[in-house]
């Protein structure tokens, strides 16, 4: 099986066997797969990692023992959970303290030709869902999860920091609430891409201080936290959505004075993300900068870490 391969912080183009197919798990052949802010991270040394890494994909399964999957096209959770830990039995399999995660955390990742996964982690894909659409299945579930945590009313005034791959379908399904939405968005393609959906862009040097009611930090950085924490009013929602290299200081005195709310949010809904994309409410197609083979993957991978480049997907 062609993939690529990190250790060490390297990424290599090899050959390597599939993983066995499981009772319970499927085969998956690997139709297209994007490249996400987090596989980047890990390359530069985020997460120590030793395997196949990549976990948003499209794909058709090929092999499994319920004989009805076979054929079908999928999109996957990447969280495989144990179903027994404490989190698991009380509705919090997404935490399970003994999952693994699909190309993150000793599970193999979906940059090869095939994947392996439990059938109870796919989603079948619509028929009027294409491929490019679906491989953005992950992310637009993650973003739809900050609405499952975070009642968002219409007369909330909310700031998104950050319109890079996953601050765009943020902006997007945050729209669908009818709020009083802003994005700070540097990059010009970032730009071009909010305004053609109608959404507000704002300069960093615009934000008025304490006056937001839900700011949502898509940056990963510490000025971007900065900035968050400066807008948020009081007894306002913070909303994390990103993951942060290494150590950062807060004030946190400032945070307990001014009753902030603090969101940690990560992973989504599927199946919702899923009926978005068809009804064309999200559509991500504008964000695709490049399309190359999966013997390619290394220059996919330089091409996606270039500042402003969007989604950059591999097709095995």
């Amino acid at each position: 099986m062609k993939s690529l391969w990190l250790e060490n912080q390297k990424l290599t183009y090899k050959e390597n066997q599939s993983n066995p197919v499981n009772a319970d798990e499927a085969l998956i052949r690997v139709r297209l797969a994007g490249i996400c802010g987090t596989d980047l991270e890990m390359v530069r040394g985020y997460y120590p990692f030793t395997g196949v890494p990549g976990h948003e994909f499209v794909g058709e399964v090929v092999e499994c023992a319920d004989k009805s999957w076979i054929g079908k096209r999928v999109v996957g959770e990447i969280n495989v959970t144990c179903g027994n830990c404490e989190q698991c039995q009380n509705g919090r399999s997404t935490h399970c303290e003994d999952r693994t995660t699909l190309g993150i955390h000793d599970r193999d990742g979906i940059f090869a030709e095939y994947v392996t996964l439990p059938t109870r982690n796919l989603v079948p894909v619509p028929d009027l869902v294409s491929d490019e659409k679906a491989v953005f299945t992950e992310l637009v579930a993650a973003a739809l999860e900050i609405t499952q945590e975070v009642h968002i009313r219409p007369t909330d005034r909310v700031l998104v920091i950050g319109a890079g791959r996953f601050g765009q379908l943020i902006a997007q399904v945050l729209q669908l609430t009818g709020a009083d939405l802003n994005v700070v968005a540097r990059h010009p393609r970032q730009r071009w891409l909010l305004t053609e959906r109608g959404i507000n862009l704002i300069d960093e040097t615009d934000v008025q201080p304490w006056r937001w009611d839900v700011v949502v930090d898509v940056t990963g950085s510490a000025s971007g936290f900065s900035l968050a924490r400066q807008a948020i009013r009081p007894r306002g929602t913070l909303v994390m959505k990103s993951t942060y290299k290494g150590d950062m200081q807060v004030n946190f005195s400032s945070l307990v004075v001014d009753e902030i709310n603090i969101v940690g949010s990560r992973c989504g809904p599927f199946a919702p993300a899923l009926r978005l994309l068809e009804s064309g409410l999200v559509d991500p197609l504008g964000m695709i900068a490049a399309e190359y083979p999966l013997e390619d993957g290394l220059k996919a991978f330089e091409h996606a870490s270039q500042r402003g480049v969007l989604k950059v997907l591999l097709r095995p």
